[in-house]
């Protein structure tokens, strides 16, 4: 492995905004053999093994260097002047049925949750980028479908939909109990159709699902 790698797959790692993916670095160090470029990232993932304030964590199917959970107190108290935005229990209730039961429809949701509608609360969702709409379902009308998006999993510290906790947990975590007709997720079989442009947040302090809603209320920020 040429010694001059290792630098450069840290640095573009640390600089991206989001997750870098193993394809994306091959790509942009397309001068360099594949091998010699992922020899490097291994290198540098056994560096972010020791003690120290970072970590080189896996999430939405890339590589990000982040503080580490035990220090996001610490790290939240830098942040705590920042604008935040709030999740109503509504949301999140919400936000997990789409996790746990995607793609789904808004008609699909609302029977789930026992509501009327979720319209406005799926607004929300989508504008905070946590859920996109996948497609339509052949059905009459033809609803849209929505899935969790490559920020959910990202701001969540996710891998994948795998890494979902168990529904009972996340009731736990929340402190209330979710829809009794939420089932456990299937297991997924092919990615969500994300879009290889779309944008993810980088989230320094937010690498765990469940430390992050075991420390959440309703209406925890989500930054």
């Amino acid at each position: 492995m040429s010694d001059h790698l290792k630098p450069i797959v840290e640095a573009l790692i640390f600089a991206s905004p989001e997750p870098v993916t193993r394809k994306t670095l091959h790509k942009l160090l397309d001068g360099e053999p594949k091998e010699d470029v992922d020899a490097a990232l291994q290198a540098v993932k056994a560096d972010y093994e020791r003690p120290g304030g970072l970590q080189l964590v896996e999430v939405a199917g890339g590589y990000q260097i982040v503080t580490r959970p035990e220090l996001h107190e610490w790290v939240r108290k830098l942040f705590h002047e920042r604008t935040t935005s709030k999740l109503s229990v509504q949301a999140l209730e919400t936000l997990a049925v789409i996790a746990y039961k995607q793609p789904v429809t808004s008609v699909e949701i609302a029977e789930i949750r026992g509501v009327s509608s979720s319209g406005g609360v799926l607004s929300t969702l989508v504008d905070r980028r946590l859920i996109k709409t996948v497609g339509r379902k052949q059905v009459v009308g033809r609803p849209f479908m929505y899935a969790t998006s490559r920020e959910f999993l990202d701001r969540f510290g996710l891998n994948d939909l795998t890494d979902l906790p168990k529904v009972e947990e996340m009731s736990d975590a929340l402190g209330f109990e979710l829809p009794l007709g939420l089932a456990e997720p299937a297991p997924v079989t092919s990615p969500l159709p994300f879009d290889e442009s779309e944008p993810a947040a980088r989230t320094a302090d937010e690498t765990q699902l469940p430390e992050l809603i075991a420390n959440m209320p309703a209406d925890e920020q989500v930054h």
